[in-house]
């Protein structure tokens, strides 16, 4: 376990990301995955008010109201960490107040709890005053209903202009970020934003970790995947993403355990990332993951994989 910034919350080093629940995993299946995910240790589960409103005839909150029943049924809310978002919903769009309030209030009744333990601004909203959004966050802390919030897709000059506001004004501040960051996708993350972070000791939960699928190693060329993220994933089958895996093949052989957990360990020790986000829509693909928890890489084997990456 490590713990959240200031915040003393202990967390597993590998985030389950909850939006396969109730998208290609039904109720049945993610209640498999999180029994498997829960009995390894894991206690960290990340979703959204929006998940999954982009499949036919869903309107969102169809993976927190899977969580909620799984909590509830294994009473186990207690054990969990529960980071949700708002401000992406198609009918809950923004960070005004009258926003942010309905939409964690629909959150608290969909998880069946009474607090939510990260909460996510999940877009930045030009548009809303930060120091509304933030004042709006820093309520529902003061009210209990949530424990620490966070950011999500924030470039580093909107993301220092938020602390800076929270600091004027006394609110509760942004303890994490959650950008997309892997091992084949970099720049977007390493440099200012990473250097922000760091900075101000704030926490990065990658998402898109394994590069849509890409770094489990099953998207090769003449190979045909089938899946709803394959063509986000063939993007990086290049030169450069070839040579990633290459050289992750020869880790994961050696080492004897899965590219994927070669991918998330490779993540999870990169400056100010507290664990790196990946979902899995059957208990055999988290058995491809877990093994990242405790895979140590050497600082000659994290070096061929950054500069293959680079």
């Amino acid at each position: 376990m490590t713990t959240l910034a200031k915040t003393g919350i202990e967390i597993f080093p590998l985030c389950l990301g909850g939006n396969v629940f109730g998208w290609t995993a039904d109720e049945a299946q993610s209640f498999a995955v999180l029994d498997a995910y829960a009995a390894a240790g894991g206690n960290f589960i990340d979703t959204a008010d929006m998940y999954s409103c982009w499949v036919p005839g869903h309107i969102g909150g169809e993976s927190e109201t899977i969580l909620g029943r799984w909590m509830a049924a294994r009473g186990n809310r207690g054990r969990m960490v529960i980071a949700t978002k708002v401000g992406n919903l198609p009918t809950l769009k923004g960070l005004s107040v009258k926003t942010i309030r309905a939409a964690a209030e629909g959150s608290l009744g969909r998880l069946k709890t009474d607090c939510i333990d990260l909460y996510y601004a999940h877009l930045d909203d030009d548009k809303t005053p930060l120091g509304e959004t933030l004042g709006a966050l820093d309520a529902l802390v003061r009210e209990g209903k949530v424990r620490a919030i966070a950011a999500s897709n924030y470039t580093a000059p909107r993301l220092a202009e938020a602390l800076a506001v929270s600091k004027k004004n006394g609110f509760a501040k942004y303890v994490a970020i959650q950008p997309h960051y892997n091992l084949v996708h970099r720049t977007e993350y390493e440099g200012e934003l990473a250097d922000l972070c760091k900075r101000e000791g704030i926490a990065c939960f990658p998402y898109f970790s394994l590069a849509k699928g890409f770094l489990t190693g099953k998207y090769r060329p003449g190979t045909t995947v089938d899946s709803p993220r394959s063509k986000g994933a063939s993007t990086y089958l290049n030169e450069r993403g070839l040579g990633v895996l290459a050289v992750m093949d020869a880790i994961a052989a050696a080492r004897r355990t899965t590219l994927a957990s070669v991918a998330l360990a490779w993540l999870r020790v990169q400056p100010t990332v507290g664990a790196p986000i990946a979902s899995a829509r059957t208990p055999a693909q988290l058995a491809e993951l877990l093994p990242s928890v405790t895979l140590a890489l050497s600082t000659e084997e994290l070096a061929r994989l950054t500069a293959a990456s680079a």
